[in-house]
């Protein structure tokens, strides 16, 4: 128990010395011109690429479906005609 209250003083007295630009990214510090944050705006730009991508790959399959759902109701509803005449 002592042990693990010495470690965890020695890494509070750390964090307390540690330079402030540490605990923040450019983006969270308020540099926005930074690299970083243009990388990170890039990243999340890319992200949502990928999500509507395969969002849409979802409704071209889902519209495929049915419209040949349809086209199968259409036909066997034509066959069920012809049987009947």
């Amino acid at each position: 128990m002592n042990h693990t209250r010495n470690i965890l003083l020695a890494v509070a007295l750390l964090a307390t010395g540690a330079p402030s630009s540490l605990f923040a990214c450019a983006a969270c510090y308020g540099r926005t011109d930074s690299p970083l944050a243009t990388a990170m705006n890039f990243g999340i730009l890319t992200l949502l690429g990928v999500v509507l991508c395969v969002l849409s790959v979802f409704l071209v399959g889902f519209v495929h479906m049915v419209r040949k759902g349809e086209a199968m109701h259409k036909e066997a509803e034509k066959r069920m005609e012809d049987l009947v005449l």
